[in-house]
């Protein structure tokens, strides 16, 4: 019995440590699954910036004009051409109602897992893997995934190199480590969780989320926000689904904000 709980704890310990902070900091300069090569950052893109930033733009508009309805205290605040947009785009929609077989029916919200379908053609979801003891992965639950298409996001909290992460990483196996050494803690339990909110709340502007908190809940309003729970690629990028890392650009319009589902644990620092 003890043999057999000493064995468990090896292979716990085997299958973590490469999320432990203290660890892999001793583990960096001579462990190589610790470190992935990249000889040139742009080299490890997959798909452009640019094709990225247009997905994530298409997917997080058509999100917010299926909420229109319920965004009336952001468009106050927006400047005049860009509400007037977001306006003219709803007129549209409710024209095309009145002209339906049924014209007492209201413009009805669809879930968000319908509007990534309708907008890139397919969705994904968290649900349990068909295999023993698998716990939840991510599934394609409806549609095809076209080559090179953004599938998933991975959220949580951004971390500097400098900044403290060590209780945050202690049982945690979501902690995700860029090429650089920035840190994203997926974690949706626990102390993560407390330290994402607290970002979340403290980086708000009046009705204007500057991030997503519902991936932390099971009413999640980005799609997307489920990748802690994709499985990372080897180094050669053999495998069809591989991670990208891309920063959000300065110009990210600031009402499509409320569907990023990462926050930066500094304040002065945005990624």
């Amino acid at each position: 019995m003890p043999g057999r709980l000493l064995r468990d704890l090896q292979q716990r310990w085997r299958r973590y440590k490469y999320r432990f902070v203290p660890w892999i900091a001793l583990n960096l300069s001579h462990n190589p699954r610790t470190l992935r090569y990249v000889p040139d950052e742009s080299r490890d893109k997959i798909i452009s910036d640019e094709d990225v930033l247009g997905m994530l733009l298409k997917v997080f508009q058509a999100l917010f004009i299926n909420d229109l309805d319920k965004q009336s205290d952001i468009l106050t605040v927006l400047p005049e051409p860009v509400k007037s947009k977001y306006q003219d785009l709803l007129s549209v929609q409710h024209l095309r109602v009145k002209h339906l077989e049924y014209r007492h029916q209201q413009r009805t919200t669809l879930k968000p897992e319908e509007i990534l379908y309708k907008t890139l053609g397919f969705s994904v979801a968290r649900a349990p893997s068909s295999l023993i003891s698998a716990g939840k992965g991510v599934f394609v639950t409806k549609g095809l995934v076209p080559k090179d298409a953004v599938v998933s996001m991975y959220p949580g909290t951004v971390y500097q190199k400098y900044e403290p992460v060590f209780f945050q990483s202690i049982g945690n196996p979501f902690i995700f480590r860029c090429l650089d050494g920035v840190l994203i803690d997926g974690n949706d339990k626990g102390i993560s969780k407390v330290v994402y909110r607290s970002c979340n709340g403290r980086d708000r502007l009046g009705p204007l989320k500057m991030s997503d908190s519902t991936w932390l809940t099971s009413e999640i309003h980005n799609p997307l926000a489920v990748g802690q729970y994709v499985n990372n690629c080897s180094n050669d990028k053999a495998a069809n689904v591989c991670y990208q890392e891309f920063d959000v650009p300065a110009v990210f319009p600031i009402e499509l904000k409320q569907y990023l589902p990462n926050i930066a644990y500094s304040y002065d620092k945005q990624r």
